[in-house]
């Protein structure tokens, strides 16, 4: 995909806007002056279309019909639909261009009196389908104005009933509704869709007169934009008579204030490095300053707060020293840069795995944490993240789309959990020096992960046993001669679930009998979706391949049902306070080649 040029200067598109809509709308009203007079002179002819944008499915599957060829146009479709003897209603759409997608979801589109039927639901995955995967053929700007012309052009410059004008308009409405509903994260920020909700939410008041209906329209338009009525009539609407109409409907719904845009607190994992290949996960709110972050790490540490200071190391080389008061996340939920624990002089990072002393602590602790305990502080602390995941995160993240922005944090957060927990593990039974206590943490590593697949949470399930599998873990040969055999057959069991033959058979198959909620492993859902990018091409002959699009929107909907059960419940379970205080604060070394140092030093080559 190529770089979009940059968005143009809202006055002026707002301005282009308007200025487009009058101009359909004058058009529009000449082909209602001229129409008796057309009808008289020669019938009106529909616009025909060479494209092959859709292919339709024939129920008893004859070939060499008109219907398969790819030059068939639009018209002679209508020609066979109002027959009824050729082309069925199921359809699938293959390819075609934005413009023609857009439109035929429109035409088919379904509300509410024919939601749950066969067409319905198949109207609605068409629909789910293009709101998950819109941005990649097609920018919001450029939606924002297609929506606009659809709800104010009249189709085919034709006569049209008010009947066919109020479905139509209701249709858009229905499309926008369910993509605020969808993809409102994504586009509070959004100044065009800032642009486009006012300009829409005009027209619809203006609609009103005409067709009064819309009203339940207009109050799902504010309950999703938190727009104010009056305040819009009153600045926008030229048409006088309709003011006591709005200002009636205005009194109506006095009761029911708009709440204003709540942004939930979002938290953070924050790595805060305590050597310079190890560092202490901290769990934070996004709006932590340095001085709280300081403080937790200090009390952790057990070291006076006084004595520390917080560092951000930025990626050209340069130091950053952090005032009390200085915000540790930018907007885009990122440090500022790899943050490091140092004494005041600057001159000498930490180093806590020296002591011995405090090796044995930290040992005992976890020795002493209960392993159900442990797996449900993990599951919780996964669930917080997995739950905020949103299905189109995936697709930016495939598609490599706004790199670096904030569309894809919480997807990278829950991968980077994953990779922290088998570090975690390899970190744990490495700095463990006595042989009797390695067994004892490897056997509650084995039970904690065998819990985790228990209560459903397959992300961290796998990333305990790859940690236990990892070269640095399964070379201490000496320490699993001691680990038991039930324990042993126990690993096996769960090793054969990560058994990556088959394409995961073994994984899939136990995944899908599992009910919702639950925890995928993400990493290999990202794996499928790449799969399906990269052996199918987004565009044909500059048609967008739908196709493709459509596999792709069903992998990532995977993500929604493991979300909810029937009941809409999550996964979390009550946990000790002791054990989630642990899970908060992990050490954590990420340098391979420290983490090789330290198993030969438990365990020398011979």
């Amino acid at each position: 995909m190529g770089s979009r040029p940059q968005p143009p200067d809202l006055r002026q598109e707002e301005r282009r806007l308007l200025h487009a809509a009058l101009v359909e709308q004058e058009e529009d009203d000449e082909d209602e002056e001229g129409s008796e007079e057309s009808s008289r002179a020669e019938p009106v002819t529909m616009p025909t279309f060479d494209v092959p944008y859709f292919r339709y499915i024939d129920d008893e599957g004859t070939e060499g019909e008109e219907e398969w060829s790819s030059s068939r146009s639009l018209s002679s479709i209508e020609e066979d639909s109002s027959t009824d003897s050729v082309v069925s209603d199921r359809y699938v759409v293959v390819s075609g261009t934005p413009e023609k997608i857009l439109e035929h979801l429109l035409n088919e589109l379904t509300l509410d009196d024919d939601q749950g039927t066969t067409q319905g639901k198949e109207s609605d995955t068409l629909l789910d389908d293009f709101l998950l995967t819109y941005p990649v053929f097609v920018t919001t700007s450029d939606l924002c104005q297609a929506l606009l012309g659809h709800y104010c052009a009249k189709r085919y410059r034709g006569k049209e009933d008010r009947k066919e004008a109020l479905e139509r308009k209701r249709k858009v409405l229905h499309l926008v509704s369910q993509w605020m509903s969808l993809c409102k994260d994504f586009l509070r920020e959004d100044e065009h869709v800032k642009l486009f909700t006012k300009t829409l939410y005009r027209y619809v008041l203006d609609d009103l007169y005409e067709h009064p209906t819309l009203e339940t329209d207009v109050r799902e338009l504010q309950k999703l934009y938190q727009l104010h009525r009056r305040h819009t009539v009153d600045e926008y609407s030229p048409q006088r008579k309709s003011k006591a109409l709005f200002h009636q409907l205005s009194l109506k719904e006095n009761g029911l204030q708009s709440r204003c845009a709540h942004r939930e607190s979002k938290e953070v994992l924050c790595q805060v490095y305590i050597t310079m290949d190890s560092y202490l996960r901290v769990r934070a709110h996004a709006e932590v300053e340095a001085q709280e972050l300081l403080q937790a790490v200090a009390e952790r540490m057990d070291i006076p707060q006084g004595e520390l200071v917080l560092v951000a190391v930025t990626y050209p080389g340069g130091r950053l020293l952090l005032q009390p008061h200085d915000r540790v996340f930018s907007a885009s939920l990122r440090p500022v840069g790899r943050l490091h624990i140092c004494r005041k002089d600057l001159g000498e990072i930490l180093n806590p795995f020296t002591d011995n002393s405090e090796l044995q602590q930290r040992t005992a602790r976890i020795l002493s944490l209960n392993t159900w305990d442990v797996a449900v502080a993990l599951t919780n602390f996964d669930w917080t993240i997995f739950e905020s995941i949103h299905e189109q995160e995936l697709v930016y993240f495939t598609f490599s789309r706004h790199a670096g922005s904030n569309r894809t944090v919480v997807l990278e957060l829950m991968l980077q959990r994953c990779n922290e927990i088998q570090l975690w593990v390899m970190t744990e039974v490495l700095l463990c020096s006595t042989l009797c206590k390695r067994v004892q943490l490897i056997k509650k590593f084995i039970k904690i992960a065998a819990h985790c697949k228990a209560q459903r949470n397959l992300n961290c399930f796998f990333a305990i046993i790859m940690g236990l599998n990892a070269a640095a873990v399964s070379r201490l040969s000496q320490t699993w001669e001691k680990i038991p055999g039930k324990f042993k057959k126990l690993f096996s069991e769960l090793e054969t679930v990560t058994d990556p033959s088959l394409n995961h058979k073994a994984y899939r198959d136990s995944f899908k009998k599992m009910k919702a909620p639950k925890i995928p492993f993400l990493p290999l859902l990202l794996k499928d979706i790449t799969f399906i990018h990269e052996g199918n091409k987004t565009f044909h002959d500059n048609l967008v391949n739908f196709e493709k699009l459509h596999m792709i929107a069903d992998t990532v909907r995977l993500i929604r049902q493991c979300q909810k059960d029937h009941m809409g419940n999550g996964i979390t379970q009550k946990s000790s306070s002791e054990a989630r205080a642990y899970i908060d604060y992990l050490h954590i070394i990420d340098n391979q080649q420290t983490l090789f140092e330290l198993s030969h030093r438990l365990e020398p080559r011979a």
